[in-house]
């Protein structure tokens, strides 16, 4: 019996937490994109305030599309290079043991992916020589320089280095600041999901979530939601994954079972085979002996006709003479 792993379930999104945290105001009049017009609810002292309603909707969307993402077993890139994003970015997607960009986005990450690999291998290959000895063997301006060099790779790509091949989404925080990031996504046709603000295009993004991308608090309750969907479906990847371990188990053991079972039979059938084989030779031997006798009696009878008419003939001769 396999143990039932407890599954988070998804927090539903509820509208007093979103109001609460601010997810509703948005940029002055003046900054608007006329592309957030189906998002916006009203206008208030020249500040927009977002549809709420709609960022739930989008927002649970969005969280389905990312859990069943996760339950693939792909990969989910998060982009959040602003101040305010930064820290809660980190925190939150690597509990849930994602990649993420929190530092200046490097630009051709996805378009032109070998390279950034190329120089995550640099920075293992730095830790194999810190480990193997040679890194001893280098004089002391050599070391400070590898040193620094390793301090810069792990600050910009420290976060993707699990990231062996491009991911399956991508989710950023403030859509118009990473507009190289969404075109590079656009480009490769990886799904953009991203927290999309009065002053942003909704356009190019597969999963806009209308929200307030400025408030450290939106953020954290929007990339709350985010994350538990993503460990749901992470969790159920393991269960599905359990399931299928215990059931080849079970496969394997009937094989087994079926296995030992032909063995024996085939073991009990040359006997059988001997058996039947031994029956007809008896049969043979008697068959063989009542021949012979039926042969012997023919015989002495043809041996009594000849001696018969042998007789019959001196009889004729005798009455001749």
């Amino acid at each position: 019996m396999v143990a039932k792993a407890k599954i988070k379930k998804m927090p539903k999104t509820s509208f007093n937490e979103l109001l609460d945290a601010g997810v509703h105001f948005g940029h002055l009049k003046r900054k608007w994109n006329p592309a957030m017009a189906p998002y916006i609810f009203m206008e208030k002292n020249g500040i927009h305030i977002i549809d709420l309603n709609k960022t739930e909707a989008k927002l649970e969307e969005a969280s389905n599309a990312l859990k069943q993402i996760a339950k693939s077993g792909r990969k989910i890139l998060f982009v959040a290079t602003k101040k305010q994003a930064k820290d809660i970015v980190a925190e939150k997607v690597a509990a849930i043991n994602m990649p993420y960009v929190t530092e200046r986005w490097p630009g051709g990450m996805l378009t032109n992916f070998p390279t950034i690999r190329k120089a995550v291998k640099k920075m293992s290959s730095i830790d194999k020589m810190a480990t193997d000895g040679t890194f001893d063997t280098l004089s002391k301006r050599e070391k400070l320089q590898i040193t620094r060099q390793r301090a810069k790779l792990e600050k910009m790509l420290g976060s993707i280095s699990d990231l062996t091949r491009l991911p399956a989404a991508m989710f950023i925080v403030d859509v118009a600041k990473e507009y190289i990031a969404v075109r590079e996504a656009n480009r490769l046709n990886i799904p953009v999901f991203g927290m999309v603000d009065t002053n942003s295009n909704p356009k190019d993004i597969d999963f806009p979530i209308p929200a307030n991308d400025d408030a450290s608090k939106s953020i954290a309750l929007i990339l709350d939601y985010v994350c538990a969907a993503i460990s749901e479906g992470l969790s159920e990847r393991k269960m599905e994954k359990e399931k299928e371990a215990s059931s080849a188990k079970d496969k394997k053991a009937s094989k087994e079972d079926g296995a030992e079972e032909k063995s024996a039979a085939k073991a009990e059938k040359p006997k059988k085979e001997a058996a039947k084989v031994e029956k007809p030779k008896t049969d043979t031997k008697v068959e063989a002996k009542t021949e012979a006798k039926t042969e012997v009696k023919a015989e002495a009878k043809q041996t009594e006709e000849k001696k018969e008419e042998a007789k019959a003939k001196e009889a004729d001769k005798k009455a001749d003479k």
